[in-house]
């Protein structure tokens, strides 16, 4: 992937970048692995507003991606590389011997024309997928389980990997991109290689109606609001928050609070925090 700059020809182009979108093959989706989905806009079943600065967008499909990588010993060839608005990394067309169509998340130098396999004892190769017990210490992995056959939730983003440092018993320890260090039964799945598109976090917005193209609205700071509508608020001009620490404006501490369940099961799996 590479970025496109602007000049500053108007407002909205000035620091503005966008990718070139040179990885993608195909424009449109393949109709059988799309579906329509809601957008709720932030509200509950009742119509209130329980997720702020939500709304809005660009009309929009969800792509069905196949994150259990179940289909197993049977090849597949990438196809088609394709952009999904959805996430922000690519997603790869995969062709199967057998004739069936599955999109999966584009890993990093994976081409089109390419094979890959998923299966216990399959090669250590990009794309392919397999038992955390059958990779190599030291191999970058992504898409990876938490429970075996529930399909793959953490590493998924753009650019993003996990490593495997240690063996021990019926469990795997990983480093994940947080640096957290975990460990994952060994019978979980996940796919070699790092998630393609990793020049993403460089991109620069450039203006704010970009930002409401992506479906979300504007952000005001507590401390600009009145007491009634925010803890921060209120006060003569520029004024600090009056407060021994930042707060919600439901009252609860922020900014550097740790949100954590105290007695969440994952807990004691967990050897070392993310920072």
């Amino acid at each position: 992937m590479a970025i496109r700059l602007y000049k500053s020809y108007t407002p909205g182009t000035r620091n503005r970048t966008v990718s070139t979108f040179n990885e993608i093959t195909k424009n449109k989706p393949e109709k059988k692995l799309i579906k329509s989905q809601h957008s709720n806009k932030g509200r509950n079943n009742r119509g209130v507003i329980t997720s702020r600065h939500r709304g809005g967008g660009h009309k929009k499909k969800y792509r069905i991606i196949d994150f259990k990588r179940n289909k197993r010993e049977i090849i597949g060839i990438i196809s088609n590389i394709e952009y999904d608005p959805y996430r922000n990394s690519r997603i790869a067309l995969v062709n199967y011997k057998d004739g069936e169509k599955r999109y999966i998340l584009h890993p990093r130098s994976l081409e089109v024309g390419n094979t890959i396999i998923a299966g216990n004892n399959v090669s250590i190769e990009v794309g392919n997928a397999l038992p955390l017990e059958n990779i190599p210490l030291g191999t970058a992995v992504h898409n990876i389980e938490i429970r075996p056959g529930q399909g793959g939730q953490i590493v998924r983003a753009a650019g993003t990997y996990a490593q495997i440092i240690a063996k021990e018993g019926n469990l795997i320890t990983l480093k994940l991109p947080s640096s957290e260090v975990r460990t994952i039964n060994k019978k979980c799945y996940a796919t070699i290689g790092q998630v393609g598109n990793i020049e993403c976090n460089n991109i620069t917005i450039g203006k704010a109606g970009r930002t409401r193209w992506l479906g979300k609205r504007p952000k005001v700071r507590g401390v600009v609001m009145n007491p009634v509508d925010h803890p921060h608020g209120g006060g003569e001009g520029r004024s600090p928050i009056g407060k021994p620490r930042p707060l919600t404006p439901w009252g609860k501490p922020a900014l550097g609070q740790k949100t954590r369940k105290k007695r969440k099961y994952s807990n004691k799996y967990i050897l070392r925090r993310r920072k």
